[in-house]
């Protein structure tokens, strides 16, 4: 049955899994999820705000835990409500937003991660010259051009899909509202869009900041290389370790998730690569992050023993 757009108000959020036996277990293992997500991205939010850490990285990197904060909420948020509400409707209006906010947060996500890159080559190549490159007003202009970057990218697919003038159903099979799901049940012609979607998530989504990201580590490899004592060579790896382990978890992750430029590819493989780059990325930022970054954990003994005093 074809439903012309005026006609549709709202569509179905299938879920996970259709498995009644498994939505408590999936909404349990969600919910955890969501609160490590929030409470490790909020650690590392006041561990910023520690006078000692007033620095480029940690400017970066409390802009990173924002961007997961909300990227969970919108991509999560509607297995919880829809565990405990029995309401799997979400608005066209709403889907129209939820679909334009996680693409924007996922690619601002990169774009955050390709000016920490920067940092981290100053820091390692340029250490006479950091503070004097890496200032308050570099930071501010690198970290409002991220932003910006990341909610325009991803305007002209959304704007198409929006301008859909039917659909074979209105039920969306996957967990939230996200545009290949959306594009597989419309009875439009679809490969515009997918080809503009590829294209674009190949080149100013993806590959523009991956090569970007890249370029500084070969910088800072054969900079880290140059370093006679290995004492030395481990210090300076140890300081960009952390980022460039969260880089290529992203990197791979979001690569296998949009990097097909046909819907012939199993939405199911799909959903459980979303899950992992809306759920277990950001979950795992902070814990990278505070597990082998003193200064964060240092920051943390020093706020808990200020607690204390008081």
């Amino acid at each position: 049955m074809h439903r012309n757009q005026t006609d549709v108000q709202y569509f179905i959020i299938k879920g996970i899994s259709d498995d009644p036996n498994l939505q408590f277990p999936i909404f349990l293992l969600v919910l955890l999820i969501y609160l490590i997500t929030l409470c490790g991205n909020i650690t590392i939010l006041l561990a910023c705000q520690d006078p000692q850490l007033h620095t480029p990285m940690y400017f970066f990197l409390g802009n990173l835990s924002i961007v997961d904060i909300c990227c969970s909420t919108v991509s999560l948020h509607k297995i919880l409500t829809n565990y405990l509400t029995g309401d799997n409707m979400v608005s066209f209006f709403a889907c129209m937003t939820q679909m334009y906010m996680f693409g924007s947060l996922a690619g601002l996500e990169l774009f955050i991660l390709t000016a920490m890159s920067y940092d981290r080559y100053v820091a390692i190549c340029k250490p006479l010259f950091y503070h004097m490159v890496m200032n308050t007003r570099t930071c501010a202009i690198m970290a409002s051009a991220c932003w910006v970057l990341g909610f325009s990218q991803d305007l002209p697919p959304i704007g198409i899909v929006y301008n859909f003038s039917c659909y074979t159903s209105i039920e969306i099979n996957h967990f939230f509202c996200d545009i290949f799901p959306l594009m597989k049940i419309s009875c439009n012609d679809t490969s515009l869009v997918q080809m503009l979607f590829f294209i674009e998530g190949l080149f100013p989504m993806i590959l523009t900041p991956f090569v970007l990201t890249l370029v500084p580590y070969i910088f800072i490899i054969v900079a880290i290389l140059k370093i006679r004592s290995g004492t030395g060579r481990r210090k300076a790896f140890y300081t960009c370790s952390s980022h460039l382990m969260v880089v290529t978890l992203l990197y791979t992750t979001i690569s296998s998730q949009y990097l097909k430029p046909n819907l012939s590819s199993s939405l199911e493989s799909r959903k459980l690569f979303a899950l992992f780059n809306t759920a277990a990325v950001p979950m795992l930022n902070p814990i990278i992050y505070s597990l082998k970054n003193k200064d964060v954990k240092n920051s943390l003994k020093r706020s808990v023993r200020m607690v204390k005093l008081h």
